[in-house]
């Protein structure tokens, strides 16, 4: 089953010092933290704070190819969860025919923002990632873990 969630912030990890992206559901009773490169939260943070760049960026072209082709953005699903690894894929509308498109999850999450495109999470993914070792560290991940919990979106650096 999917559920349908929203990028609700955009932070760093205290302990690892990454970029992670919250995704939470419309009733805010599931969160899930997706880690990211700094690239990806660049192109996902300037899309929020509304930051035009000069020159189109990769997440922009993209979009840009999709208009040109004729091909519509309808949903990002995050749909997998292996060893620590997010999986998603893209689903497009072109000509009445669905198309699915693996991707990265920090890409799919870019390209939605700009393309004003649903996200949905798989729930097994939801349930998995409250297992998961993301740390080397049990302590360090029962600490982040705690504190992931305890977040709230309007405490956030970057919001929606």
């Amino acid at each position: 089953m999917l559920i349908e969630m929203s990028i609700k912030g955009l932070m760093v990890d205290p302990v690892t010092n990454m970029p992670i992206v919250l995704l939470r559901d419309a009733d805010n009773q599931r969160v899930l933290p997706i880690w990211v490169g700094p690239v990806e939260a660049n192109a996902i943070a300037l899309q929020v704070e509304n930051i035009a760049p000069p020159r189109p960026m990769a997440h922009d072209l993209l979009r840009n190819l999709l208009v040109e082709l004729g091909a519509r953005l309808t949903r990002v699903v995050i749909s997998d969860l292996r060893e620590s690894t997010f999986f998603a894929y893209l689903e497009l509308q072109r000509n009445g025919e669905t198309i699915f498109v693996d991707a990265r999850p920090s890409d799919a999450l870019a390209l939605s923002i700009r393309a004003r495109a649903r996200i949905f999470v798989d729930t097994r993914v939801l349930d998995r990632a409250k297992t998961v070792d993301l740390s080397a560290d049990q302590a360090d991940q029962e600490r982040l873990q705690r504190w992931l919990e305890s977040l709230d979106p309007d405490d956030l650096g970057y919001k929606m």
